[in-house]
């Protein structure tokens, strides 16, 4: 068994502390190793007494099931690793570090596009490397870790855990290419081609621009071919100004456990951006998740369900003092695709979102949940939106807008949600059509409160819980569980399932 996933609960809250895993041990496969220090190009490399000194050593290194290339830790290299293996189910190829101390770090070459390159590849894990790309100047499409399979089939089972990727200065603009800590792309011509089983797992990455995580994938849905069984968990990405974590072209991504915190605000005044969303992508689960402190000039949401997805499902996550609100759910109405169907958004907790405080491309505009666009059959059910006072009286003060895209959304569903607002808030439906609204609790002054017969005005269970704490930060904590990430020194707050069930089965009685 290669992953061994140890709890450990604290004595009081229940506060789970996931797991770590057990190193991989290839069998039956031969080890390389590469030591900066005290290596030597002409040996062979095969034992740590015989290991190679530079990543040139390894280019053409034919890694088969089972093999192992090994840097040592505490050195440092400077160069590029590329890879392309082979392995077998049960015997993965593994890339990663042996000795003692930190991990071995891998800085690129100036004007490089990439610091380490997986490339097709099948059963293929690469874990526990440092990886930097700092050019002299910024430059389009820049990334630590490119992940890529072009005409090459079905590439199976590649993991990225435990890399710590940090200044990628990638361009801060999406339109010409932008930058990441990850880039995983897959396409072809004449071979379709995808991933299946990706995993990015653990893995910290800082001062990357522009984005965290995001693909490059089948888009078109003329010529759609998903990647599968995607996971993207326990992952802290920090000091990431522009896109978070972005699946794009997949079939059941899941999004867990990942933290996004501390975005400065540095994109240019033209550039959205989110915390986690799907774009061309169907089943997408995002759950479990934080997002803080967005401060994109445009969008700024924690979680966004984007254009020609269906059926994706935003649920149990945490999103706090970002610009944007909780969530924005759109779609253009000139999209010849799926279109954005079915989305899900349920037991999510906001504090203190939708602070934006300064103008964006259409003035001062920052809604707590936002449906831009001919977006269809959406249900918004279970969320706990606690807005804190806006420090400028000219910041936004709307709790949901749903507004144009080349056209608007149809039959949305608001369920059960508690919008608490300490100031006059509103709710701008537009000329979106068929909106529901059935036994929200509006607590406050709401205008332009739409028909909702089971609707209710006050709560005193609501009242009782933030009493001691107006703000909510701290009165509100007993709906979290607290999760080490990452490296093991972040702590991520992840909503708890049976207790925020709890809080709205109370409310609801009440």
């Amino acid at each position: 068994m290669r992953t061994l996933f140890l709890l450990i609960f604290l004595g009081l809250g229940g506060n789970i502390f996931v797991p770590a895993h057990a190193k991989s041990k290839p069998r039956g496969g031969q080890n390389y190793y590469v030591d900066a220090q005290n290596g030597d190009d002409r040996a062979d490399g095969k034992s740590e007494k015989t290991a190679w000194k530079s990543l040139l050593r390894t280019k053409e290194l034919q890694l088969r099931a089972g093999d192992s290339l090994l840097l040592r830790r505490n050195s440092s290299f400077n160069g590029l690793l590329e890879v392309s293996a082979e392995g077998k189910a049960g015997r993965p190829v593994v890339i990663g570090a042996y000795g003692t101390g930190r991990k071995p770090c891998i800085q690129a070459p100036d004007s490089s596009l990439y610091t380490v390159l997986v490339r097709n590849s099948d059963y293929l894990t690469l874990e526990n490397l440092e990886v930097v790309n700092t050019g002299k100047q910024r430059m389009a499409n820049r990334t630590g870790v490119k992940v890529l399979c072009k005409d090459y089939g079905v590439s199976h089972d590649i993991v990225l855990r435990a890399l710590h990727i940090h200044d990628v200065n990638g361009s801060l603009i999406k339109q010409k290419g932008g930058g990441s800590g990850i880039l995983i792309v897959n396409r072809g011509k004449d071979t379709p081609s995808t991933f299946d089983g990706l995993r990015v797992e653990d893995c910290v990455i800082r001062r990357c621009e522009r984005n965290g995580i995001i693909w490059s994938g089948y888009s078109n849905r003329e010529h759609w071919h998903p990647n599968t069984r995607t996971v993207i968990r326990k992952n802290l990405i920090e000091e990431v100004p522009g896109d978070g974590i972005v699946p794009i072209g997949c079939d059941g991504a899941l999004i867990e456990y990942n933290l996004m915190r501390n975005c400065p605000g540095t994109l240019p005044h033209s550039e959205a951006a989110a915390g986690l969303w799907p774009w061309s992508c169907d089943n997408t689960v995002i759950q479990f998740n934080e997002v803080s402190d967005h401060k994109a000039p445009w969008d700024a949401q924690g979680f966004d369900s984007d254009y020609n997805c269906r059926n994706t499902t935003i649920q149990y996550n945490y999103s706090h003092d970002n610009d944007g609100g909780l969530v924005l759910i759109c779609n253009s109405g000139t999209d010849p695709g799926a279109g954005n169907q079915g989305s899900v958004v349920q037991y999510n907790v906001s504090i203190n979102d939708a602070i934006r405080p300064r103008a964006t491309r259409s003035g001062i505009f920052s809604a707590n949940i936002h449906i831009a666009g001919p977006c269809k059959n959406t249900l918004v059910k279970r969320n706990l939106l606690h807005v804190n006072p806006k420090t400028e009286p000219f910041i936004d003060r709307s709790i949901i807008t749903s507004d144009a895209w080349d056209g608007y959304a149809d039959s949305t569903v608001f369920r059960e949600n508690v919008f608490f607002v300490p100031q006059e808030s509103e709710i701008r439906l537009n000329r979106s059509t068929r909106n529901t609204f059935d036994g929200n609790y509006y607590l406050g002054n709401i205008k332009g409160r739409p028909e909702d017969p089971n609707g209710r005005n006050a709560s005193d269970y609501y009242n009782q819980c933030i009493s001691k704490d107006p703000s909510g930060f701290n009165s509100l904590s007993f709906l979290f569980d607290t999760v080490v990430i990452g490296d093991g020194s972040a702590i991520l707050k992840a909503v708890n399932r049976d207790t925020i069930h709890r809080f709205f089965e109370t409310m609801k009685e009440e």
